[in-house]
């Protein structure tokens, strides 16, 4: 049986694209002799569309699309996901379905049991957990469908009601066969690749796992899908982050006819604990997920032009790179915003910055505005002395600014905030925490000097000046970011195992950390939530970002 995989990027609720795009693969599947053709979870409508699967119309909507690539199936069997009406059973109005369609008739359907309801997944509050459990026979061969579920070991919350694969284990299947929606973090390829190789050791038999390749918002995937024989060897690996359609040969013996790519054995295990924020977190995929991500944006929201703030800094010239790369040089604008206490050098770094990558830039003293401001309120703030509301003028200046040049020529401000600063609430809002999208959002400082490094593998896009000099803000004069918070080299690592790791204080204490530092960095996390939940969407790249995934209330008090 010749079985293709469909690793697409879909666009929710674009189900013209979506629809054309699943055609496109069936077509070329059965030109090229295919039998079977696997796309990925809720391929049809794209993942994941969330409260749009409240709407009566967006249902039907996914209904009709089955119903147009119903005609394309002629002589090959295609698997693709969408929603599905509860038509039978009480609970939810939907399940997370995955159809076999075959000679343009529907010959089955798998509906998903284990339904994820944590971090960014939120599945549950829209859909019913299966209630039966049965292989679908397709030309000779028993497959045992799943939707995500049974790859990540869910099937032992009593939630679920079964575990599909231990079910459907009952029938004796050839093949599984897994339609899945797995977003990208950095500790995510290796984990990912163990825990299926350990699903493959227990049942032992061949399996092929499409996920889905793009970016929704702030979440990213990464496709990479997977092939493994029954001996847990990988025999197929889908590229990463891009769209791929690859056939593989299952044999009457259960074989899979493609050379070993990784022996059972040299399958890592799972990363369990990736605390060193370095290039050793798979920095060139990190790297790759972000531009993914403001392309991927742009393109389907139908923007094409950005903006951005240049202060000569590591964090705007990080963004500044990324952008470039993914949108093209020519559609990013940078705007140098110098007050009284920019220096020389952090003006002529932005401008070689701009220089060195192509795109255009202009410069906007803040100079006059500023000292407006200071003007109109000198008579309210009565001769108190130089202080934050002062900083935080510059940086609400500099925001506005950048918000009229955006308005007046149909740019997208990109926010340069890293997480470090969004941790601790080291940013002004309505100043430089304003923006449509966060490209560093979820990555720590450290984490930012990796990209930049990495940037710069080929040849020295980002001056070696910005990379080097201490990291301030500029708002007075000689401040460094290392005035208001700890050195980054610490700061992230605790960070880290609060908020990635969910450790407690008393916890992180225990690991050596100084007991008076923890108190007060856990304190301006916990303090600062109110201004993250203002903040604009954050591209996903760790396993615990600020935004969807992380869902702390702002009028809660958690401290030592």
């Amino acid at each position: 049986m010749k079985i293709f995989l469909a690793q697409q990027n879909y666009h929710i609720g674009n189900f013209e694209s979506n629809t054309q795009k699943i055609i496109s693969a069936i077509e070329s599947a059965r030109a090229q002799g295919g039998d079977l053709i696997v796309f990925s979870e809720l391929s049809i409508c794209g993942y994941a569309p969330r409260d749009f699967l409240e709407f009566d119309d967006f249902i039907t909507k996914c209904e009709d699309a089955i119903e147009q690539i119903k005609p394309y199936t002629k002589d090959i069997g295609v698997l693709v996901g969408g929603p599905q009406r509860n038509s039978v059973k009480e609970g939810k109005a939907l399940f997370n379905s995955a159809f076999l369609l075959y000679n343009q008739e529907l010959k089955g359907v798998v509906q998903k049991t284990c339904l994820p309801n944590y971090d960014v997944f939120d599945e549950y509050r829209y859909f019913e957990p299966a209630y039966a459990w049965d292989i679908l026979e397709f030309k000779g061969k028993k497959l045992a469908v799943t939707v995500c579920e049974d790859i990540w070991n869910l099937g032992d919350n009593p939630l679920y009601r079964k575990c599909p694969m231990d079910e459907l284990m009952m029938s004796k299947p050839d093949v599984m066969i897994n339609l899945s929606a797995s977003p990208f973090d950095y500790t995510h390829d290796e984990d990912r690749k163990a825990t299926i190789k350990a699903n493959v050791s227990k049942y032992k038999i061949p399996l092929f796992y499409c996920n889905c390749v793009g970016s929704q918002t702030e979440v990213v995937f990464d496709g990479g899908s997977l092939v493994f024989d029954a001996a847990a060897n990988l025999r197929g690996q889908l590229p990463k982050f891009e769209e791929a359609l690859e056939s593989f040969i299952l044999l009457d013996d259960g074989t899979i006819d493609a050379p070993i790519i990784e022996s059972a054995d040299s399958v890592r295990d799972a990363l369990l604990d990736p605390a060193q924020l370095d290039e050793s977190l798979h920095i060139a995929q990190v790297h790759d997920a972000i531009v993914m991500g403001i392309r991927d944006y742009f393109s389907k929201m139908g923007f094409t032009k950005a903006i951005l703030g240049s202060s000569g800094g590591i964090d705007s010239a990080v963004t500044l790179a990324l952008a470039c790369e993914a949108l093209g040089a020519e559609n990013v604008r940078a705007i140098l915003l110098p007050s009284d206490y920019s220096t020389a050098h952090s003006v002529d770094d932005a401008v070689a910055l701009s220089v060195q990558l192509g795109n255009p830039y202009d410069i906007i003293p803040i100079k006059n505005i500023y000292q407006s401001f200071l003007t109109e309120l000198e008579p309210f703030f009565n001769k108190l002395p130089f202080g934050i509301a002062e900083e935080n003028i510059q940086s609400r200046t500099r925001g506005n600014l950048l918000m009229a040049m955006a308005n007046k020529f149909g740019y997208i401000l990109l926010n340069t905030s890293n997480k470090s600063e969004l941790a601790t609430g080291y940013g002004t809002l309505y100043g430089d925490m304003a923006g449509g999208l966060a490209v560093l959002g979820d990555c720590y400082k450290l984490q930012v000097y990796a990209l930049a490094r990495y940037i710069n593998r080929n040849a020295q896009l980002i001056p070696g000046n910005i990379i080097q000099k201490a990291p301030s803000a500029e708002l007075r004069p000689g401040q460094k970011d290392s005035d208001s918070l700890p050195e980054y080299e610490i700061l992230d690592k605790l960070l880290y195992q609060y908020i990635e790791k969910t450790k407690g204080p008393n916890e992180i204490k225990a690991q050596g950390f100084d007991a008076a530092l923890v108190d007060r960095v856990l304190r301006m996390v916990n303090l600062n939530e109110y201004k993250r939940s203002q903040f604009c969407p954050i591209i996903r790249i760790s396993p615990k970002a600020f935004g969807v995934g992380r869902r702390i209330p702002i009028v809660g008090k958690y401290l030592s």
